[in-house]
């Protein structure tokens, strides 16, 4: 199976993924906890059916000492006792952020104050972006009909 465009072989579209990157090190390097930021990109990822960041953030996580538990329960997250207040308030931010087009009122002012409640505001624009972020490179993976399966730990630096 082959993508439709090499993101990576294509000048626009490579240079579009270095901007967007480095907008993600803004991300990665704030003090959102790198497990929340890990359950966030693979929890938009399986809403947006995106194989590739699917298979990308469970192996990084994986790498970085993630429990296979906690990885298989991310999608269920509401009913398993695994994860911390914490990371269900961004669990449910990024559910509600992810699936705009699904709610009528978009992210509920409750689902916002959670994620206040666990969060100070430099977490929460850290949150918020990488919610924006995963979301966009889901996106271009879907569009593209990117391959997944063949990911490797640090491929992409």
């Amino acid at each position: 199976m082959d993508a439709r465009l090499n993101l990576f072989g294509n000048r626009a579209a490579a240079t579009f993924l270095k901007h967007i990157n480095t907008a993600g090190k803004v991300v990665s390097d704030s003090t959102l906890p790198a497990t929340t930021q890990e359950l966030v990109k693979l929890r938009a990822s399986q809403i947006n059916g995106c194989g590739f960041c699917t298979d990308m953030h469970t192996k990084e996580a994986t790498h970085a000492g993630e429990t296979s538990v906690r990885l298989n329960l991310v999608a269920a997250w509401r009913e398993a006792t695994v994860f911390t207040d914490a990371e269900r308030a961004a669990l449910e931010l990024t559910e509600q952020g992810t699936r705009i087009a699904d709610a009528a009122g978009g992210v509920t002012d409750e689902a916002w104050a959670n994620a206040a409640k666990h969060y100070d505001e430099d977490q929460l624009a850290a949150l918020v972006s990488l919610i924006a972020l995963i979301n966009a490179y889901n996106r271009l993976n879907v569009i593209v009909q990117q391959p997944a399966g063949e990911y490797r730990v640090g491929q992409f630096g």
